[in-house]
């Protein structure tokens, strides 16, 4: 396990009853990644040359069933399957079809994932079978050049068959853009008016600085999203929402389309006072802050049985650990709260 920041509170947990950490905050969604290879290097996710995991640290699909599966027990009903890009993952298929049987329940209210859209077309129909009603597809450009100088390897053509394919399957499409200085300003009213044409929700998140590229490029790339509500609101009223799907995202309806876009501002505006997450690792670690260090080893409890630690007392353990906040700050020009690790090895 690894060192606490020291913010943790370590609050003992009831040996029943609803997972909730040390500020009382009721822990309902986990985001799990099942891979951390993808098929694009986006500048600001991932190095170009990046040594990926051995796969004999990663949890087994079975592994990723027997912790899904206990956390549902313990009161998550959401559950989000990251990466990496996870339809990279030999199988993944398996391991919807398993998740299905608590939806099937009742147990879990949502299963959906994050992609980059580029295998959504070969899986959209399998996906819908399994009870996925909504998939996020990573998208930052529309523009084919810009698209992949920005994957560096990527084709936008697959990612939007794979996005057609998924609207004739059944399933809602939200677009995630991250937002880049130099590059979100011109994209801005091109993405808000395919997504009111093709019907998608669009959602647009503050770069934050994680990764091994340099602490000091993030600040170079960082858009506040008040730029761009500032320019969205010379264009267009916005109508601010009450609604909330469970995560971060702040929503506004455009009166004059009726598109409706979310924000998600670690930076600007931190919402780590209703954080209701955590993230479980490809290699079976628990982080309860996406912000901070802090990680449990649950792989260690599932491959050593005789430890004598129960699953389900670790998984409250870590639980426990969840910190108030994270420290992300480029407010000063220097940044803070930086993470090493890259969102492919956490899980976005």
């Amino acid at each position: 396990m690894l060192n606490a920041p020291s913010d943790f509170r370590a609050t003992a947990q009831p040996v029943c009853g609803p997972l909730m950490d040390g500020f009382c905050r009721s822990v309902r969604y986990l985001r799990v990644s099942v891979t951390d290879r993808c098929d694009f290097r986006c500048s600001y996710c991932m190095a170009e040359r990046v040594q990926f995991l051995p796969r004999k640290d990663l949890l087994t699909l079975e592994e990723l069933d027997r912790l899904c599966s206990a956390f549902i027990g313990l009161g998550v009903t959401k559950l989000r399957v990251t990466g990496g890009e996870p339809l990279v993952r030999r199988d993944i298929m398996g391991f919807f079809r398993a998740m299905s049987r608590h939806l099937e329940t009742g147990a879990l209210r949502e299963l959906t994932l994050t992609t980059n859209g580029s295998q959504l077309a070969r899986h959209a129909a399998d996906l819908a079978a399994c009870g996925v009603r909504r998939v996020n597809v990573s998208l930052d450009t529309l523009d084919a050049s810009r698209f992949a100088a920005l994957t560096r390897r990527g084709q936008i053509a697959p990612v939007l068959e794979g996005i057609r394919a998924a609207q004739a399957a059944g399933l809602r499409v939200k677009i995630n853009t991250v937002a880049l200085r130099g590059l979100t300003e011109t994209e801005l009213f091109p993405l808000v008016d395919w997504c009111t044409a093709e019907g998608h929700e669009l959602t647009f998140i503050e770069l934050m600085p994680m990764g091994e590229e340099g602490a000091e490029a993030r600040i170079g790339q960082f858009l506040p999203l008040s730029d761009l509500r500032t320019r969205l609101a010379a264009r267009f009223t916005l109508q601010p929402l009450a609604e909330t799907t469970g995560g971060p995202a702040r929503y506004v309806r455009l009166e004059e389309s009726g598109q409706k876009i979310g924000f998600i501002t670690p930076l600007s505006h931190n919402f780590c006072e209703s954080c209701n997450r955590v993230r479980l690792t490809c290699t079976g670690e628990l982080y309860p802050c996406l912000g901070q260090e802090g990680a449990s080893d649950l792989r260690h409890v599932l491959r050593a049985p005789e430890s004598g630690v129960p699953l389900e007392q670790a998984i409250r353990a870590a639980i426990a650990k969840k910190p108030r906040g994270h420290d992300f700050d480029y407010t000063r020009g220097i940044p803070k709260g930086v993470m090493s690790r890259g969102m492919n090895h956490t899980g976005g």
